[in-house]
C-alpha cells in the first residue's frame, strides 16, 4: 500500500535549509586553506570572493522578498555560517547580510550592488551605546571585526540606530589584530556626523550573536574531524592510538559537545524563525551561545591536547580552529554573560 507523508512547514523548512547547507559546502570547500593565507593581512579577506558571495545572493539572504531579497529565515543563515566556520572563511558576510535586512533602501541598494561593503558596529552586551544629537553621534564601540573591510558602518544607538563613514569628522578607527591573524577595530566616535535611522538594532544583535554559535559550530566540528583522523593514523606500541580506550572516551565526550551544541543552535533558530520576541528571544539565543561558546573552546582546546607536541605548530590546522574561537568565542557576549543571562530569564537567578 502507497503511504502518502502530508509535507509540513517544518519539513520545507529543513529541506530548504539542507540545500542552502549544501550549496554553501560546495562553495567553501577549500576555505581553510585560503583562509591561513590570508592571516595577518588587511582588510583580512579576499575582495574578490567577497564579490563572489555577494553575487551568490548570501547578502540579500536576510532581506524580505518585497524588497528584493530571498526573504530567508535565520535557519538557513545559520546553515551558511556553520559551513562558513568549517573553513574558517573570513569573510563578514553575516555581519553584513544582518545589516542589509534593516538598512534604508538607497543603501541597501548600493551595497548589495557591490557599491561599498556596510558593517553593523554592536554595542556590547551590558555597556552603553552611543547616543546622538542633532545628527551627531558620540560613544565606543569596541570589537568590531574586520573593520578594516568596511566603507560604513551601521551604529547601534541607545535609541536606534545610524550609518558613519570610517574617515569623517570626528570619527578614529583603531585595529588590533587577533589571535586568529585577523583584526577587530574600536571604533571612537565624538560630535560625528551620521545618516540616524530608525531602527532597532538590539534584535539583529540577537541574531548575529546566534550567527555566531552557528560558526562557531562548524569550527567545533572540523576541530574534531580532524583530531579524530590524526588518532586514526598516529600510531605507538604498534597500533592507532586511536585505539586506546581513553582516547576514544575523550572522542565519546567531544562528540557530545558538539551534538548539544547542535541541537541549542538548532532549537533557537527554529524559535526565531518562528517569530520569538522580548525575553523569549533572548533566552533561546543566551543558551546556544552560551553552549557554543563553552563546547567549542573544550573541543579545540582538547584536540591541541590530543594531537600532542605538533598541535602547537604553527603548520598544524588544527592550531587555526583553536585560534579562530580564541578570537571570535567571547564576541556578542560571553558564556559566563550568556548563561547568566540565560538563568535569569528563566527565573533560576535573581
Amino acid at each position: 500500500m502507497l503511504e502518502v507523508r502530508r509535507v509540513t512547514d517544518a519539513d520545507e523548512r529543513a529541506a530548504r535549509i539542507e540545500m542552502v547547507g549544501a550549496s554553501a559546502e560546495d562553495i567553501l570547500c577549500n576555505d581553510r586553506k585560503r583562509a591561513r593565507a590570508l592571516r595577518f593581512s588587511r582588510p583580512g579577506f579576499d575582495p574578490r570572493k567577497w564579490d563572489e558571495f555577494r553575487q551568490l545572493g548570501w547578502l540579500m539572504l536576510r532581506v524580505s522578498e518585497p524588497e528584493g531579497g530571498l526573504g530567508c529565515g535565520l535557519g538557513e543563515l545559520c546553515a551558511i555560517a556553520r559551513h562558513m566556520g568549517r573553513g574558517l572563511t573570513p569573510e563578514p558576510v553575516l555581519a553584513a547580510a544582518l545589516a542589509a535586512s534593516v538598512l534604508p533602501d538607497p543603501q541597501r541598494e548600493r551595497a548589495l550592488a557591490g557599491q561599498g561593503i556596510i558593517l553593523p558596529a554592536f554595542a556590547a552586551f551590558g555597556a552603553a551605546a552611543p547616543v546622538h544629537s542633532d545628527g551627531r553621534v558620540t560613544g565606543l564601540l569596541e570589537a568590531v571585526p574586520y573593520a578594516a573591510g568596511a566603507s560604513m558602518f551601521l551604529v547601534q544607538l541607545d535609541n536606534g540606530a545610524a550609518l558613519v563613514s570610517p574617515g569623517g569628522e570626528g570619527v578614529e578607527l583603531r585595529l588590533a589584530g587577533t589571535h586568529d591573524g585577523g583584526h577587530a577595530g574600536v571604533l571612537s566616535l565624538r560630535d560625528a556626523p551620521a545618516v540616524v535611522i530608525d531602527v532597532d538594532l538590539t534584535t539583529v544583535r540577537e541574531h548575529a550573536a546566534l550567527a555566531l554559535s552557528a560558526y562557531l559550530l562548524g569550527v567545533a566540528e572540523v576541530a574534531l574531524d580532524i583530531t579524530i583522523d590524526y588518532l586514526r593514523q598516529r600510531r605507538q606500541f604498534n597500533k592507532p592510538i586511536g585505539a586506546f580506550q581513553a582516547l576514544q572516551h575523550k572522542s565519546v565526550d567531544l562528540l557530545m559537545e558538539i551534538w548539544l551544541m547542535r541541537a541549542a543552535i538548532g532549537a533557537a533558530s527554529s524559535a526565531c524563525d518562528a517569530g520569538v520576541e522580548g525575553d523569549e528571544l533572548r533566552k533561546t539565543v543566551s543558551l546556544a551561545k552560551a553552549r557554543a561558546s563553552k563546547a567549542a573552546a573544550v573541543v579545540t582546546q582538547a584536540a591541541i591536547q590530543l594531537h600532542g607536541g605538533i598541535g602547537y605548530t604553527d603548520e598544524a590546522d588544527i592550531g587555526l580552529y583553536l585560534r579562530k574561537v580564541m578570537s571570535c568565542g567571547g564576541l556578542l557576549g560571553t558564556e559566563r554573560f550568556h548563561r547568566d543571562r540565560a538563568f535569569r530569564l528563566s527565573g533560576l537567578l535573581p
